[in-house]
């Protein structure tokens, strides 16, 4: 919060009414929920002279965590394989190999499909 204002909320201050036609309403409601923030802080930010900043996507963040946490069951599942040999040695080795290749290379063509994604986001 603001020195300035203590532990007083903003609320208990005065507000700024804005007369907008709906159309301009929303246009702002859509530019203060593409930066992230409340129409009020939006708009105060802008008054104020503040640049505003956009958020990430929040498609893209969600695309990006899924794929991430496939990633971290595969490099588990790829620990637990390589960890407990007690189970590995009844397995056919050349089968275990194949399948351990197989987590590798899916582990491989997440990590493209993240830089991908990052790639070709654009703010």
């Amino acid at each position: 919060m603001n020195a300035k204002m203590g532990d007083v909320p903003r609320r208990k201050y005065q507000p700024i009414r804005v007369w907008c036609l709906p159309e301009e309403k929303a246009q702002i409601e859509a530019n203060a929920r593409d930066a992230g923030l409340s129409v009020s802080r939006y708009l105060r930010n802008v008054g104020m002279g503040y640049k505003i900043k956009g958020v990430i996507d929040a498609e893209l963040v969600r695309e990006l965590a899924k794929i991430n946490g496939d990633q971290g069951r595969l490099g588990g599942l790829l620990r637990l394989w390589l960890t407990n040999s007690e189970k590995l040695k009844s397995q056919d080795p050349d089968h275990t190999r194949r399948l351990i290749h197989g987590v590798m290379d899916r582990i491989v063509t997440m990590q493209d499909a993240m830089l991908k994604l990052v790639t070709a986001w654009r703010p």
